[in-house]
């Protein structure tokens, strides 16, 4: 499988982030096909077959990942006490 320069997983993630935080999958139709575009991106990217995974792999991919990230499980659980 060919992989995809950090740089270019970066800017994926960066950009999908920014439309989902903008709601944007209740947009217009331009914006919600750049939002599968990405998606679709990422999981070519990545090998994975859903969104969530892709972003899981593309961030562990990038440099100063940890091999114990555990990003995708703390995401949507508000602060941390840490």
């Amino acid at each position: 499988m060919l992989m995809a320069h950090p740089v270019v997983l970066q800017n994926l993630i960066e950009q999908y982030e920014t439309l989902r935080m903008l709601h944007a999958e209740s947009g217009g139709t331009e914006v919600r096909q750049r939002m599968d575009d990405l998606a679709y991106t990422l999981c070519v990217s990545t090998g994975t077959r859903d969104v969530d995974a892709a972003l899981i792999a593309a961030r562990h991919r990038l440099p100063g990942a940890r091999v114990e990230d555990d990003s995708a499980l703390t995401a949507g659980a508000g602060t941390s006490g840490g």
